[in-house]
């Protein structure tokens, strides 16, 4: 299948572990997007929550996703600096309609310094019960959140120094 052409705006749908919708992010401009990995930008782009409630980003967001690697990664362009949000989850699929992964929870807050958080572990914890997450899941989980962990360390990829500000410029030229 194809992939979203660069210059071309999508949706991204994220879903929880039991199929149900979590989120959808009407428009983000599309970058770079290949079978390895998909790039994003948006701006001020409308969110739509599960249980019908809507809100706006509130800056300029590079979206940084791969087809291999359990995370996905929000750089968000703030006054004081990068500022990231990563979700654990299944590596993207694009089925032509939207970028589609399984959100499980878990998430990194990473500040312009590199020092990060680790959130919603108990929220982790309660789904993983409620919705019967296999051992597998579990455990490539525990492995994502170590490698994203590292990634960090490293500024590896989306943490590159000029990773988000080479495709927020890139982004500025098509918006």
């Amino acid at each position: 299948m194809a992939f979203p052409e660069t210059g071309t705006t999508i949706q991204i749908h994220s879903y929880k572990h039991n199929g149900t919708l979590h989120r959808v992010w009407e428009e983000t401009l599309i970058l770079q997007g290949t079978s390895k990995e998909i790039i994003g930008g948006n701006d001020r782009t409308l969110v739509k929550e599960a249980n019908g409630r809507t809100w706006t980003t509130k800056e300029p967001a590079i979206c940084y996703f791969h087809n291999k690697k359990w995370f996905n990664v929000i750089g968000m362009v703030r006054e004081d600096g990068i500022h990231y949000y990563c979700n654990l989850g299944t590596p993207f699929v694009w089925d032509g309609e939207a970028l589609k992964y399984i959100d499980y929870d878990l998430d990194v807050r990473v500040y312009p310094d590199m020092t990060y958080h680790i959130l919603d572990e108990d929220e982790y914890e309660q789904h993983k019960k409620e919705m019967d997450y296999p051992a597998q899941i579990d455990a490539q989980l525990q492995y994502t959140l170590e490698e994203l962990q590292s990634w960090i360390h490293q500024r590896k990829g989306p943490f590159s120094p000029l990773f988000v500000e080479h495709w927020y410029e890139r982004f500025l030229f098509y918006w």
